[in-house]
């Protein structure tokens, strides 16, 4: 899967020769993968606003922040912020992905089946759509301990994979 992200320009290293599989996916790392995606497009016209007071437009994800934003593809938090370099969790990646997938216009009607997992139950309620359509999909899937764990942290394998899904099963259709 991490061959196959860089392979395909989905996702970058964290240098030229270091991947970090095991290391965790930012907010920041998560939009600018698919501002990446879209090619970066130019959103100099746009009227941005830069409602975040922890985002500097100059950062390396400013762009890609803003043009989430203006996309609706990721939100910021009710207080103004970001929080650009905190970890994401596997339910804020499925609903960022499934904000991506609608913005793209791809099919959204997958749904997974939920009962094997002893921990659906903690499944936010406002990501349940995202993550059971990710699962449908089968983009996020259980951990080997059988748990769907929706509020564990993403790590940058874990995304390698499901963006590779993502992009054979749903990009590529």
């Amino acid at each position: 899967a991490v061959r196959y992200v860089y392979l395909n320009g989905i996702m970058q290293g964290m240098s030229d020769t270091i991947f970090q599989p095991n290391g965790t996916l930012s907010r920041a790392m998560a939009v600018q993968i698919l501002y990446n995606l879209e090619g970066q497009p130019d959103i100099s016209d746009e009227n941005l606003g830069y409602p975040y007071s922890d985002v500097d437009a100059d950062s390396w994800y400013g762009n890609a922040v803003y043009w989430a934003r203006i996309t609706g593809v990721a939100t910021g938090y009710g207080d103004n912020t970001f929080h650009p370099t905190d970890s994401i969790t596997r339910q804020e990646f499925a609903q960022i992905l499934y904000n991506y997938a609608d913005y793209k216009g791809y099919d959204l009607s997958a749904q997974g089946d939920f009962s094997t997992f002893p921990d659906a139950g903690s499944i936010a309620e406002w990501a349940e759509t995202a993550m059971s359509w990710a699962n449908g999909n089968e983009l996020i899937n259980g951990h080997d301990d059988g748990t769907i764990d929706p509020k564990g942290t993403t790590t940058r394998a874990q995304a390698a994979s499901i963006l590779m899904k993502f992009d054979q099963n749903l990009v590529e259709k």
